[in-house]
């Protein structure tokens, strides 16, 4: 409900009625303003999922955007700010001048109370186009394709963990850091360099989330302009040991890279609005989902050419007709 409120503040769109309990509306899109946005979800409600919402229609407003998002930062069944500012905007990199995520407060479930700030300044605007189409063809002549298919090598496994200073009172950190690292030598790699990083902070509830990602190179090169990233998360919950929110996220990371994507199944989904932009653009995940297959049913709807995917080699791609 907030995202929808929020993109009609954002381009004067017109719509029916929105509020708690509506099955059904209708939205009559407008033209992207820019200028400086305060949304409060006003619960643990996820801000990356609000976020995902605004971030397409925003990379190509008239001037700069500045948003501020406050709700939770991290929860059950969302990608956290974390995954966000790490894994999904340096793909976006490509469209704008600059893009940046700045986690102010964390915020978890049940209070939230979490703000970042998101800052975007446009480099093709959609003002400048007499039509969607001249639009289009701007974009796909000024930015590269996606292109996510080798998972090359793993150079590093970097994380960081988040939790309510409370917790941290009672050397929770240390004990979910150092099992990370043991497992990360068990079931990855013995070798691998691990760096996690803690972050305590005074919140309205307590909680916390464990996120770790891959850092690969092709012949000791790192590709800045589509890096290759696999994820591993984990909550923490009241009554769940450090132990067990170590191996959460270890062995969710270590299927991701045993699979052999280049792109988690997560990250692979998140992407799909932004290849339909570029079509050439290709992604190897580690397995299409059902949610992945609607998102692309759906942007389908919106483009004159749409996905094929390899089931068998999992492989995501944006064709032409």
């Amino acid at each position: 409900m907030t995202a929808i409120k929020a993109l009609k503040e954002i381009s004067g769109a017109k719509t029916s009625d929105v509020e708690l309990g509506c099955t059904e509306m209708w939205f009559q899109p407008g033209a992207v303003k820019g200028g400086n946005y305060t949304i409060d979800i006003g619960t643990a409600g996820s801000i990356t999922l609000l976020l995902q919402a605004l971030i397409l229609p925003c990379l190509f407003a008239p001037s700069k955007m500045s948003i501020t998002v406050r709700g939770g930062t991290c929860g059950k069944w969302q990608a956290s700010v974390d995954s966000l500012q790490v894994l999904l905007l340096p793909h976006l990199e490509r469209f704008v001048k600059r893009i940046s995520l700045k986690i102010v407060q964390r915020g978890y479930y049940p209070k939230g109370q979490g703000e970042v700030l998101l800052e975007i300044s446009p480099k093709i605007k959609r003002k400048d186009f007499a039509s969607f189409n001249e639009f289009l063809l701007a974009v796909q002549e000024k930015v590269k394709p996606i292109s996510i298919l080798e998972q090359g090598d793993i150079e590093q496994v970097k994380g960081i963990l988040n939790l309510s200073s409370e917790l941290e009172e009672k050397y929770i950190s240390e004990r979910i850091v150092n099992a990370t690292k043991n497992l990360i030598s068990e079931k990855i790699n013995s070798e691998i360099p691990v760096q996690v990083r803690v972050e305590a902070r005074n919140t309205a509830s307590i909680g916390g989330e464990l996120l770790l990602w891959t850092v690969h190179s092709k012949n000791g090169t790192v590709n800045k302009e589509n890096e290759v990233h696999l994820s591993g998360d984990a909550l923490l919950e009241q009554e769940k040991p450090s132990t067990n929110v170590a191996r959460e996220a270890v062995e969710e990371l270590a299927k991701e890279i045993h699979s052999e994507a280049a792109v988690d199944k997560y990250l692979a989904d998140q992407l799909a609005q932004f290849m339909i932009l570029l079509p050439g653009s290709s992604v190897k995940s580690s397995c299409i989902s059902p949610h992945s297959e609607t998102n692309w049913y759906v942007l389908e709807e919106f483009f004159p050419y749409g996905f094929s995917a390899d089931k068998k080699g999992n492989i995501i791609s944006v064709e032409r007709e």
